[in-house]
């Protein structure tokens, strides 16, 4: 058995588990919900794709942190907890073989409710009639289905950037309690946390205006939404967002790190290869 073999193996088991977990079930359902409640509502108000996307950029920054950490945090920690992860050890299977098998494997989960959930809203947000809800964004420039698109795939990117470190923090901690600590603290970071330390420093003059744009786009939840007005809704719009939006190359460069420093940090935590 190869390599790419063990780690679909892990895939395999990591799926099991999900489809068997009622609470993760329960929690993809009210996610589920949300997104698709949204895009009904969208719907009504005839807002188009770019309402849709402007109505699901916060709940996308604060919701898939909170579902992606639910999902994962407890993967190795339960395997830990549970004996399972002694008897793996057993196996010809390397730390990375196994990070990465339960990386794919919870993503995979993730992606399904998630992609699921923005598919319909997107479907139902297609439509419009109804009388206008004043709560929801409205904007018609150049609003075609690619913006919504674009926006879906720079989701579906950020999840796996949040899955990551949740995985990183399953990995480094030693207790359940530890590892649900971690995972509050970690959504509150990243979802808010990261932001208002910029804000912060930008309001006590640490920062200077023109190095915003650096800086905006280092926190993954910051690098997403500039991305999202760069790529999705800066074209469609008849006016640019603004310049207080992260870098694009900036932003993506540091998704990408996000990505590779969880999975890093997971498969150095996981276990020590000489025990």
């Amino acid at each position: 058995m190869g390599p790419v073999d063990r780690v679909f193996v892990v895939v395999d088991r990591e799926l099991r588990t999900l489809v068997r977990n009622r609470a993760l079930v329960a929690v993809a359902v009210a996610f589920f919900a949300v997104v698709v409640g949204l895009g009904a509502l969208s719907r009504d108000a005839a807002g188009g794709y770019v309402s849709l996307t402007y109505d699901l950029l916060l709940v996308v920054e604060v919701l898939v942190p909170t579902i992606a950490f639910a999902f994962v945090f407890r993967s190795i920690r339960g395997d830990d907890e549970r004996g399972e992860l002694d008897v793996i050890r057993t196996y010809p299977i390397t730390r990375l073989e196994y990070v990465l098998g339960v990386f794919v494997g919870r993503v995979l989960g993730l992606l399904v409710v998630v992609l699921a959930a923005f598919g319909i809203a997107g479907a139902l947000a297609s439509g419009s009639g109804g009388a206008p809800q004043t709560f929801l964004a409205t904007h018609d420039a150049g609003d075609t289905v690619l913006v919504y698109v674009r926006f879906v795939l720079l989701t579906a990117i950020y999840t796996l950037v949040v899955a990551a470190l949740a995985l990183a923090v399953s990995a480094g901690t030693r207790t359940t309690r530890g590892a649900l600590a971690a995972a509050i603290g970690g959504v509150l970071v990243i979802a808010i946390g990261l932001d208002l330390a910029l804000l912060t420093l930008v309001s006590s003059g640490a920062i200077g205006g023109n190095a915003i744009a650096l800086f905006e786009g280092l926190s993954p939840a910051s690098a997403f939404r500039g991305l999202v007005f760069e790529l999705a809704l800066g074209p469609a719009l008849a006016s640019e967002p603004g310049d207080g939006m992260a870098s694009p190359l900036v932003a993506s460069l540091s998704l990408l790190v996000w990505l590779a420093l969880g999975l890093g940090m997971a498969t150095v935590a996981v276990w020590q290869e000489s025990a």
